[in-house]
C-alpha cells in the first residue's frame, strides 16, 4: 500500500473517530493533524505499530508557545517519518498555558527522553510517566523557561537602538 495523506487520514479516522483528529492540513507536502492529550500516545503507538503504515521513528518533538491564542497558548508537536514509505505525518496537540502536561513517549521512543527533558527545559511542559523529568541544557536553579515569549526580544531601555535609525 501506497501511503498518501488521504488514506493515512482515513486509517486514523476510522480508528480515532473525527471526534478525536481535526484540522487535517497539508501546509507544507507534510500531513498535519491536530489531536488532544488523551489521544496522543494512543495514535503514535498505533501509527508505530500499524502494519501497513510503520510510521515508526520519531524524528521530532518540540514545544511551542503561541502567547496570542487563549487557551491554546501551549502546543507539543510530533513529527513522524516511515522509512519504509519515506512518508512523514505531523501531530500537533494544543493546550492553555496554565496546564502543559503531556503523556511521556518514553516508553514507545527512547529518543523521547531527551525530546521530552528540553521540552521540560525551555517551555515548561510536563510529561506524566517521564523516568527523570529534569533540566538537561539549563541550571537547575533557573525559576522560568527561556523559550516562552515572556519578554520583548529588545531592551527598550537602550538608545542605541532608536527606531528611527532601523526605519521603523
Amino acid at each position: 500500500m501506497e501511503l498518501t495523506n488521504e488514506n493515512v487520514l482515513g486509517k486514523i479516522i476510522s480508528k480515532f473517530g473525527e471526534d478525536n483528529i481535526w484540522d487535517a492540513l497539508n501546509p507544507d507536502g507534510i500531513m498535519t493533524i491536530t489531536t488532544n492529550r488523551e489521544s496522543i500516545h494512543e495514535l503514535i503507538k498505533y501509527l508505530r505499530d500499524d502494519e501497513e503504515l510503520q510510521i515508526s521513528f520519531l524524528t521530532t518533538m518540540c514545544g511551542i508557545h503561541f502567547p496570542d491564542h487563549k487557551d491554546k497558548e501551549m502546543c507539543m508537536m510530533y513529527q513522524l517519518h516511515s522509512l519504509r514509505h519515506n512518508y512523514r505525518i505531523r501531530i500537533k496537540v494544543f493546550m492553555p498555558a496554565s496546564d502543559p502536561v503531556m503523556p511521556t513517549m518514553t516508553d514507545l521512543y527512547a529518543t523521547a527522553n531527551w525530546m521530552e527533558r528540553e521540552a521540560f527545559d525551555f517551555y515548561g511542559f510536563i510529561f506524566t510517566g517521564h523516568p527523570n523529568l529534569t533540566r538537561i541544557l539549563n541550571i537547575e536553579e533557573m525559576e522560568y523557561h527561556p523559550m516562552l515569549k515572556q519578554y520583548p526580544l529588545e531592551d527598550q531601555t537602550r538608545e542605541d537602538k532608536i527606531d528611527t535609525y532601523f526605519g521603523r
